[in-house]
């Protein structure tokens, strides 16, 4: 699929997939890196949450207003969603399919999800509980800045072999080329990524980005914007975005 060599074509190099380790019982440098970086990131969670990522109402509104006039569009009523990074469920709570999965490192990630989300607590470099072509939308929002680009590559792998002849990722965060000022006011914010970088990474990990919006939404609503369904619609749909600093990307595997 991304053009190397199959691991079964290379007795030296062979490794188990699932579990990142080669027949020789190594694990594999980059698994090793990327889950270096999950545990390390473990650690942090609980804390990021009280002091960064408290939970606010008006968040609530955002994504209810999300979900309903842009994101219920393009999701499969009759498919299956992957939330990665998915925190308080506010876009997998609000979003109607068939099936609905929520990973987020966080212990307190099943106290938040609705009825018939299914919540996993694990790093998204471990996608292991999901089954192979099983996901037909993938979606994080606010994930990738906070991972290395090992752990970020690893992630880009295991989500190759989940997603469905139909399925997609779609990313929401920070675009660097016009949020630089504020992106590192998050002490958690790993890499730095514009929404030309961005595309690139995903085509040079076996996607094709589909679409960019590189000024899709404000940065934060911690800014004192007022949150309202009326004032969210109408930022959607208006041509001009002065204050977008976060980016939407749409890719797919490169079959």
């Amino acid at each position: 699929m991304d053009g190397g060599m199959h691991p079964a074509q290379d007795p030296d190099k062979a490794q188990d997939t699932a579990t990142g380790r080669r027949e020789d019982g190594r694990e594999d440098d980059g698994r090793r890196d990327a889950n270096r970086d999950a545990d390390r990131h473990a650690g942090q969670d609980a804390g990021y949450h009280a002091a960064r990522f408290t939970h606010d109402p008006r968040r609530d509104v955002l994504w209810q207003t999300l979900c309903r006039h842009f994101f219920a569009a393009r999701v499969p009523a009759d498919g299956c969603v992957l939330d990665l990074g998915a925190g308080y469920g506010q876009f997998v709570n609000n979003i109607q399919a068939r099936r609905r999965i929520a990973l987020d490192l966080w212990d307190e990630l099943p106290d938040h999800v609705a009825p018939g989300v299914e919540a996993i607590v694990g790093p998204a470099t471990d996608l292991s509980p999901i089954a192979p072509g099983s996901v037909d939308y993938a979606f994080a929002s606010n994930l990738f800045e906070h991972l290395t680009k090992a752990a970020l590559t690893e992630v880009l792998a295991q989500l190759r072999d989940r997603l469905t002849a139909r399925g997609t990722l779609t990313l929401l965060q920070p675009n660097y080329r016009y949020a630089y000022a504020e992106y590192f006011d998050d002490y958690t914010h790993e890499t730095i990524f514009s929404h030309v970088s961005l595309a690139d990474f995903l085509s040079a990990n076996g996607f094709e980005p589909v679409e960019v919006r590189p000024r899709f939404l404000p940065l934060s609503i911690k800014g004192g914007l007022p949150v309202h369904p009326l004032l969210i619609r109408a930022y959607l749909l208006s041509p001009i975005k002065p204050i977008g600093k976060q980016m939407l990307v749409v890719a797919r595997p490169r079959r």
